[in-house]
């Protein structure tokens, strides 16, 4: 039995006040235990935003360049225990251990990058109007800062919230997903390794209701950044800016991949397959629907069909595709494909959990692929969160760029085309924050802006690069007259 892991509250591992636990399980073997966490009550919320709060004013006073060093001396930290994180997010999420090796560099190269970016922080400065006067402004953290991550990317997503917002001088407060807690856990070990300041970060477990909540209506907190579904994303933003609080979400996608008639159908089925059945589907920027024109329609699928079937599907540690993270993420799923055949769209390949002595007692499903899908099925408009592709049949590039567009997210969006006038509207005419060419829908640079439109995003602040930094900051402008 796995031993119990504490909240990290003002530098100290601390016992949850309730006493409870929450046990993590192995996805890919339900009966395995591989982590037990606290089951943290709106007390213990209440004491890590307090010993941020109190840590606050030291660490935005602390020179952007000594911040910097921590967050190097902690990515470098993270480097040397590549092995053992990527084995904790493929025990604890389910992940393929090729998947998650890259997460978790994904994670170090983040550490490193804002590393960097922690001494360019500052201010500029402006010429005056008069004489005798300096004009210039001032760029400050904006105080505490409360992350809210989910479990399907358990450290980068943490990653990429936590170092932009330590780099900018912010004390924070941290609670990963229940799911999968571990490997952003091992981020606050690096980090306190590493030399950070008590209670600059604190990192507590437990259920959205309780601790998220205490988090987001805390009077001390100064901004909540979220990423989760769209329905919990938009509750947390009207509670927080309810509070006065700066607000950032990321939230669901129901991300399309149009394939032009100009299209290699080989091409385009290797890439809609990267994208709807890698990291299982469980990625907000997964794609979920292939928007095919008539012309290369029949021969897409049947590449489509053949790669969905040719996917080795078991334990993430020694196979291609792993479980769903939790059994009611694979009956979520399940339900989706019985919708998607009751409404009258055809099964082509998948649709079932596994045969297979590899797969027996995990949460496994195959890649699922669906034809002859309707733009207004509950299959092409709700987003499923496995893997499970829809196919959806149009006769030109406007009504793909239509069935693309008529949905009620934004998050990303690609197009395989040779047909350069058809790329370049589609960059300039589709609805999604991210936009791609020729690639897959996921799959994210880390130096550049990354968010969504309409339900997949409040649209407020981006996340990564030098947008990640500006979420965390705020501007003072200075009028020095001698």
């Amino acid at each position: 039995m796995s031993e119990t892991t504490y909240n990290y509250v003002n530098g100290e591992w601390i016992e949850s006040e309730s006493g409870d636990t929450i046990e993590v399980e192995n996805p890919a073997n339900p009966n395995e235990t591989v982590g037990r966490y606290q089951s943290s009550s709106a007390t213990d919320a209440t004491a890590a935003v307090e010993a941020a709060a109190a840590a606050a004013d030291d660490w935005a006073s602390t020179p952007g360049p000594e911040r910097g060093k921590i967050l190097r001396a902690a990515g470098t930290l993270l480097e040397e225990r590549k092995d053992e994180l990527t084995d904790v997010l493929v025990a604890e999420e389910g992940k393929a251990h090729a998947e998650a090796g890259g997460e978790v560099q994904r994670a170090i190269d983040i550490f490193h990058y804002f590393a960097g970016k922690a001494a360019d922080l500052g201010g500029t400065m402006k010429s005056p109007s008069a004489p005798n006067q300096n004009l210039y402004t001032r760029t400050e953290p904006v105080g505490v800062a409360a992350l809210i991550t989910p479990w399907n990317y358990p450290i980068a997503i943490p990653a990429w919230k936590l170092a932009p917002a330590l780099a900018a001088g912010n004390a924070v407060v941290l609670k990963p997903a229940s799911a999968a807690p571990g490997v952003a856990i091992e981020l606050a070990r690096a980090l306190d390794e590493a030399g950070l300041p008590d209670g600059v970060l604190n990192v507590v477990t437990g259920s959205g209701s309780t601790v998220g909540t205490e988090f987001v209506e805390h009077d001390a907190v100064d901004a909540v950044s979220f990423t989760g579904s769209s329905e919990v994303g938009e509750m947390v933003y009207d509670r927080a800016t309810d509070a006065g609080k700066r607000v950032q979400t990321e939230l669901g996608g129901k991300n399309p991949t149009v394939v032009a008639a100009s299209a290699d159908p080989a091409e385009a089925a290797d890439i809609v397959a990267g994208g709807g059945f890698g990291t299982t589907g469980q990625s907000c920027t997964a794609c979920s629907r292939a928007i095919v024109h008539e012309d290369v329609y029949d021969e897409f699928v049947a590449e489509l069909v053949d790669r969905a079937e040719s996917i080795d599907v078991g334990p993430g540690a020694d196979h291609e595709m792993g479980p769903q993270v939790s059994e009611s993420e694979l009956e979520s799923t399940l339900d989706y494909i019985e919708i998607a055949e009751n409404e009258g769209a055809a099964l082509a390949a998948g649709g079932n959990t596994p045969d297979g002595e590899a797969v027996e007692t995990g949460y496994f499903v195959e890649p699922t692929v669906f034809t002859d899908v309707d733009s207004e099925m509950r299959i092409a408009q709700e987003e499923v969160f496995g893997p499970v592709v829809a196919v959806i049949k149009v006769s030109d590039f406007d009504e793909g760029l239509h069935v693309a567009n008529d949905v009620h997210y934004g998050l990303s969006a690609s197009i395989v085309t040779d047909d350069h006038t058809e790329a370049n509207r589609f960059i300039d005419e589709v609805e999604a924050g991210v936009v791609k060419v020729n690639d897959k829908t996921t799959g994210l640079e880390l130096h550049v802006p990354f968010g969504g439109f309409k339900r997949s995003s409040s649209e407020t602040w981006r996340e990564q690069g030098d947008e990640g930094l500006e979420f965390y900051t705020i501007e003072k402008t200075v009028y020095d007259s001698y």
